[in-house]
């Protein structure tokens, strides 16, 4: 049975669509050519599928080691960190040549950091919190802080992590009881987090934690959150490392899935108190941290379909093979390869169209950003500042829940077989169950586009997009057009409601309008990637991109009518039952 193999073709169609000519021009850009970008490109798709994809199933039946205090991860995928992805300079790429960056468009790392997440996504977790961490200390960290941090960090030589969650407060963080106490030019910080990604490790000789915690006379609630970077190991003045800090792993966590990836409970100060060093102002640590917390939502949308892209692979080629049953259309004498029965190409092609066009809406939002970046004047960076918020949700929503149906989706596809762990199946459910759940779960993210988006500036950022899409369509297939444009109507419509709703009706609401308008936005670019796509000099390839668009938009995108009719019914149902019925 095939393993991973990236889908290049795939990739740069996407990003060919979601902007990649306007980004490369951008001012700082320059470096990112074609020809570069198509050679980072190859060169991970191999690394991704000969050196990482094949340690998935052995690193997950592995999983991690923790002993004294110290954690330890499947042999070979430290192998893999320091000789393959630290010596080939991967971490660098979207980073400032100032702390030994390569300065390449955020839309390039994300590429790559697809085929990391496909391949393993177990390990491509701690590259993905180290980058959001790295984001935050370029954006909010002192240049002492930057010049003393970001070296490694961006390297790979160190990682970064995210400490927020506690016992008691989960996505709560009005919650944190983590304390920090001054002590000269440092803090002293006690406390306990919890679900900490990597939050300890032998890939790097040191982690760099990036903290909330509360002074004992900050405000009450989230305005008295400050943010900390808590070293493993304490790093001097010259960047060489110093005393261990008093940062313990105590524990970890026994999971359903990544189990590659050690997911950690964090002791902070047992002793003395960990030394912790104070990020922007006090009392101002949650703003800062949403600087990570919305890069790794762009990337766990992207993990999502990425490990549904691996899914979709591996259910293919087994379809390919399983001999089964007489089909009811073809000339079969006996038993044929069950890619042949209706019902199973029909799964098939549904795994293909959401991955790619969750792929399409990841690399829009993702390109985006690098102009909101990078862009010359102020208005047209903060214009695309304002697409990337309202888009973030819906990538994190939409890319995750992907994720879940189509790894569901392919244990279908192997029956039976497909519920035994040795087909490997399973492993990518169990692994992408998690993406809806971490990082703000998906409830969150819809409540973050109903109110903080759509709300708060009357739909007119969504009515913007909704405009801007259907300029996209001129000239495409008339009849997936029409369904399209249908499509963005009931978005339209929906967001009246929701802008005018009360807020029990726009909260229950809030996930079907999240994923209607995520269905919608993806179909439109589907179909823009398939008129791309009939240059391409394969015709197979052509057809392909056609084949996915129709199915998508006349089979899927009928599903609008049904998220329209939940939206428009409002919360009456949600909430009528009385909480002692339940």
């Amino acid at each position: 049975m095939a393993t991973y193999a990236a889908p290049l073709k795939d990739i740069q169609l996407a990003m060919q669509i979601a902007g990649l000519k306007t980004v490369a021009a951008l001012p700082g850009y320059e470096e990112a050519t074609d020809d570069l970008i198509a050679a980072v490109l190859e060169e991970a798709g191999r690394l991704g599928a000969q050196e990482l994809a094949p340690l998935n199933k052995d690193s997950d039946s592995f999983g991690v080691k923790l002993d004294n205090g110290a954690v330890t991860v499947h042999p070979a995928l430290k192998d893999f960190y320091t000789q393959q992805y630290l010596e080939g300079g991967w971490n660098a790429l979207p980073f400032s040549p100032d702390y030994g960056g390569q300065g390449l468009p955020w839309l390039v790392a994300a590429a790559v950091q697809e085929i990391w997440q496909s391949a393993n996504m177990a390990f491509g977790l701690c590259p993905m919190l180290n980058q959001g961490a790295v984001d935050l200390l370029t954006e909010h960290g002192s240049d002492e802080q930057k010049a003393l941090y970001l070296p490694k960090m961006i390297s790979g030589e160190w990682t970064g992590t995210m400490n927020l969650t506690e016992p008691q407060a989960g996505s709560d963080l009005s919650q944190v009881k983590t304390r920090a106490v001054r002590d000269g030019d440092h803090y002293r910080i006690t406390g306990t987090k919890i679900f900490i990604t990597y939050g300890d490790h032998d890939l790097t000789d040191n982690i760099i934690h990036m903290v909330l915690a509360r002074l004992p006379d900050a405000p009450e609630g989230v305005k008295g959150i400050s943010l900390f970077i808590v070293p493993k190991v304490l790093v001097n003045a010259d960047g060489s490392l110093g005393a261990r800090n008093d940062v313990v792993c105590a524990s970890l966590e026994h999971k359903l899935g990544i189990h590659a990836s050690p997911t950690a409970v964090m002791s902070f100060g047992e002793t003395d108190g960990a030394i912790g060093y104070l990020v922007g102002e006090e009392n101002k640590g949650l703003a800062y941290m949403f600087t990570m917390m919305n890069n790794a939502r762009l990337n766990v949308g992207l993990q999502g379909y990425a490990v549904a892209e691996r899914a979709t692979q591996h259910a293919v080629s087994y379809a390919k093979e399983r001999i089964q049953s007489r089909p009811v259309v073809g000339a079969f004498s006996g038993g044929a390869p069950i890619i042949n029965h209706p019902d199973v190409r029909r799964m098939l092609i549904s795994m293909k169209a959401q991955v790619q066009a969750a792929r399409l809406l990841t690399y829009t939002a993702i390109a985006t950003l690098d102009v909101s970046i990078k862009a010359a004047d102020a208005e047209t960076a903060s214009r695309a500042a304002n697409r990337v918020a309202l888009l973030t949700p819906l990538v994190k929503l939409w890319g995750t829940e992907i994720g879940v149906s189509v790894a569901s989706e392919g244990v279908q596809v192997f029956g039976g077989m497909g519920f035994i762990e040795e087909t490997g199946a399973a492993q990518f459910y169990r692994d992408a169950r998690i993406a809806p759940i971490y990082e703000g779960t998906n409830g969150i993210q819809a409540a973050d586009f109903v109110g903080r988006k759509v709300q708060k500036d009357k739909g007119a950022e969504l009515l913007a997009l909704v405009a801007d899409l259907r300029a996209g369509l001129t000239g495409l297939d008339a009849g997936l057009t029409a369904a399209l444009n249908a499509a963005l109507d009931r978005v339209e419509r929906t967001a009246a409601f929701i802008t005018a709703a009360a807020p029990a009706d726009a909260y229950a609401a809030s996930v079907p309008f999240s994923r209607l308008a995520a269905m919608a936005v993806g179909g439109c670019l589907l179909l823009q990637a398939a008129d791309a796509a009939k240059a391409d000099s394969d015709p197979l390839y052509a057809q392909e991109k056609q084949v996915v668009a129709q199915y998508f938009i006349r089979h899927l995108l009928p599903q609008t009518a049904a998220l329209e009719a939940e939206v428009l019914a409002g919360g009456d149902a949600v909430m009528a039952l009385p909480v002692d019925a339940f």
